[in-house]
């Protein structure tokens, strides 16, 4: 049996250059500790979450291939999000780097610090859209696959940009 899960991890920006955040953060994805990175999909553009008197946000989604646990992948992930000076303030507030552990494998996980599949991508089309792109097919705990609950989300607010614009 192998070591090595799937995962699929939420990268959001909406301070500080967002696109290179993004893009930045995504390359530093491929250098973790027992991981490497299998795919990203498209960057996209959508309103923020919660407030609304902040930046648009910049999102996509990396696929990666990792040994590291749960729970020590998410220490790396919050390290990263460090490195990018990000501070936890405000909920759903702006963010230099917000990075979500969406999927890990098939597992599922209900802890203090990290629940699993995450809690609140199905609601999300910045999340599910971009996810899409990467595991269409992959079926979710209530069956459905990505894609499908994908088609469900009004995402007429989401578009596609590319690094720069």
């Amino acid at each position: 049996m192998s070591l090595e899960r799937h995962v699929y991890v939420g990268l959001g920006s909406n301070l500080d250059d967002p696109c290179r955040q993004v893009t930045q953060a995504l390359g530093e994805l491929a250098t973790l500790p027992l991981t490497r990175r299998l795919g990203a999909s498209r960057l996209y553009a959508s309103r923020p979450q919660g407030p609304q008197d902040q930046p648009d946000f910049i999102n996509a989604v990396a696929w990666l291939e990792t040994r590291l646990s749960p729970l020590a992948l998410l220490d790396q992930l919050q390290a990263l999000e460090q490195r990018h000076r990000r501070v936890r303030g405000q909920r759903w507030g702006p963010r230099s780097l917000d990075l979500d552990l969406l999927l890990y494998g098939s597992r599922q996980l209900h802890l203090a610090r990290l629940t699993l599949p995450h809690p609140e991508m199905l609601g999300r089309p910045f999340v599910l859209v971009p996810l899409a792109e990467l595991a269409a097919q992959r079926r979710l705990p209530d069956g459905r696959t990505i894609a499908r609950a994908a088609e469900a989300l009004d995402a007429s607010g989401l578009r596609a940009v590319l690094p720069g614009d």
